[in-house]
């Protein structure tokens, strides 16, 4: 059986932390990959980089997306992903924080 991956792109440890917790807490099972930065999610999507030698056609069945990343920003991520024949239907959820207080 094929095992069902979420990407998660996140830079901050502890929302990273606050994620894979509320994921367990709802019983979501899934394998997470976790990338840094924008230029490591799309590493990991196009098997290059550090993912090198991956599969890239073995593609993760969500993709969760902070759109303030280091080096590539979740934007620039998102189009990239959409213009890819092969990446552009994966379903992305956008996560950010506010310090508003609203």
């Amino acid at each position: 059986m094929e095992e069902k991956i979420i990407l998660l792109v996140e830079d901050n440890p502890d929302d990273v932390d606050l994620t894979l917790r509320a994921l367990k807490k709802n019983n979501i099972t899934n394998k997470v990959i976790i990338a840094k930065d924008g230029v490591e999610a799309l590493d990991y999507l196009h098997g290059t980089g550090m993912y090198a030698g991956r599969d890239a056609k073995e593609l993760p069945v969500v993709i969760m997306l902070d759109l303030k990343l280091p080096k590539m920003n979740g934007l620039e991520v998102l189009r990239n992903i959409r213009q890819d024949e092969l990446n552009r239907l994966i379903p992305v959820v956008i996560l950010t924080s506010s310090a508003e207080q609203k």
